[in-house]
């Protein structure tokens, strides 16, 4: 008979919030050290990460990251079907965990046996992944809020198809050997002329790498740049992607909080100030919409030339900017050579189109190329060559100007309708780029019941809390507004302010 372990009461593990370090690591020692010290027997069912999160009322990021964790370095096993058990650990462990606490940083036990991935496969089985719940295309329950969903209804397909038959007709039988693992040249040279004009970036085509979207760059960067058991900074609340890429790479997250002007580079270098590397989205920060300030990207730029660290800009929602020019990206004012920017064409144009790219420094450049060599030696050819040829002979641009507009006539119809309906229980902000809006509920409004409810009238609304590894001190509703008519989400709005207001 399998062994479950015994409920856990509040008083057993006490986390604090203001700790320096963060909750999720909290918890991970203290179940550690249970591990360790045999209080939690080998084989024991755990309660699943929303239970336990249930019970010493926390989110469920949290228990999630430090099963994650545990799992990683080998003190619980996971199976599909059979729950997270404790792992069988050597007697000499358990004996050097009954006198003292080994350091966390210390090499991690051996994987068990029994396990189907390795500690690396078994986190990323258990990783939330954004873009899951909108697989189904037209699933009604993710409409009309849905979040990282541009509109593909007006993309000009008939452009697209004839551009791919005529690169399949004209140019494909020439390129069919092995080609360069960066990509096809001419879509590099016409990445590296619209960045260099759009957003600042200084490079040449030669630095391009092109990736499948941009979690393919954050994957090949990670790999290369990090080795298990690497502290990198991921902000907080921040695009859980990322911290996919970096936990399939072994490292060790360190949370930085976000505010008004974007990553706190102060509480970072307090709290971590020795990490390899930081993933930031400064020109449009994923989840909260805000925009890092020339002081925080001056205070970052700083640190990462101290600290000899990398800097990965992931340029987010970067081409729909409402209110202005787009920002200059952070590797337009890089003069060391530490930043890494990463794009994408996937949210522009349509996210099944699988093409990102990643500008590399000079340093590295030969490095992510042997490592691309062996992970998939270059992209499929036939959509590079459409993507040069729709850049280079305008479609991209008037595509990009097209959505624009259409996108603030949505967000202002959205940002209306909310305060019509829903002014007494949500603060709403004004985005000035991207997809989607913050709504702030108002102080005594419980998070989890409000999505709760609006589930119950068929509305799927992600909190911000979601995307954090600490407690926020206010959480929000995540509204889309890319993939709907102004209608629909006036509609939603309508739907949203009967759920929130039902009893």
């Amino acid at each position: 008979m399998s062994k479950r372990a015994p409920p856990i009461e509040k008083p057993e593990i006490i986390l604090d919030q203001h700790a320096p370090i963060p909750m999720y690591r909290q918890l991970y020692e203290r179940l550690r050290v249970g591990i360790l010290a045999g209080n939690l027997e080998s084989g024991t069912r755990l309660l699943s990460t929303r239970a336990l999160a249930s019970v010493l009322g926390v989110s469920r990021n949290t228990t999630a990251l430090a099963y994650e964790q545990l799992l990683l370095e080998g003190y619980i096993e996971s199976r599909v079907g059979d729950g997270t058990r404790v792992a069988r650990l050597h007697p000499e462990q358990l004996m050097q965990g009954a006198r003292s606490a080994p350091d966390p940083d210390t090499e991690a036990p051996a994987v068990p046996r029994t396990a189907i991935f390795g500690r690396r496969g078994q986190v990323l089985a258990e990783l939330p992944f954004l873009e899951e719940p909108y697989a189904k295309e037209g699933d009604p329950e993710t409409r009309p809020f849905r979040i990282a969903q541009p509109d593909v209804g007006y993309f000009p397909y008939e452009v697209w198809a004839r551009l791919v038959a005529r690169s399949a007709r004209q140019s494909l039988p020439t390129l069919a050997l092995y080609q360069d693992a960066r990509g096809y040249a001419p879509l590099r040279e016409a990445i590296a002329a619209h960045i260099g004009i759009t957003r600042g970036v200084h490079c040449s085509s030669e630095q391009i790498i092109l990736t499948t979207g941009a979690q393919g760059a954050l994957d090949l960067i990670a790999r290369m740049l990090l080795d298990p058991g690497d502290p990198a900074w991921v902000e907080d609340p921040g695009y859980s992607g990322a911290r996919g890429a970096l936990l399939a790479a072994g490292a060790r997250l360190h949370p930085v909080p976000v505010d008004h002007e974007g990553l706190v580079v102060e509480a970072g270098r307090r709290s971590c100030p020795d990490a390899r590397l930081a993933i930031v989205t400064p020109s449009h920060q994923f989840p909260t919409g805000v925009t890092m300030s020339l002081s925080r990207r001056l205070a970052l730029l700083a640190w990462a030339r101290e600290a000899h660290a990398w800097l990965i800009e992931d340029d987010y929602d970067s081409e729909y900017r409402f209110s202005e020019r787009p920002l200059q990206a952070l590797q337009g004012l890089d003069s060391a050579g530490r930043v890494i920017y990463v794009g994408t064409f996937s949210k522009v144009l349509f996210p099944s189109l699988r093409l990102g790219y990643l500008v590399a420094p000079m340093a590295l450049l030969n490095g992510l190329l042997a490592a691309r060599r062996y992970v998939d030696i270059h992209l499929p050819l036939l959509e590079q060559m459409a993507l040069a040829d729709f850049i280079t002979e305008g479609h991209y641009a008037r595509y990009v100007r097209k959505m624009r507009l259409l996108y603030l006539e949505r967000r202002n119809a959205l940002v209306d309708a909310l305060r019509r309906e829903l002014g007494d229980l949500l603060d709403v902000g004004v985005p000035e780029a991207g997809l989607h809006l913050v709504a702030w509920l108002r102080a005594g409004m419980d998070p989890q019941a409000a999505v709760s409810q609006a589930a119950a009238h068929g509305l799927r609304i992600p909190l911000l809390s979601q995307f954090s590894l600490r407690p926020l001190q206010r959480d929000g509703l995540m509204l889309g507004f890319a993939s709907a008519s102004p209608d629909e989400l006036r509609a939603g709005a309508r739907t949203l302010g009967r759920a929130l207001r039902t009893p």
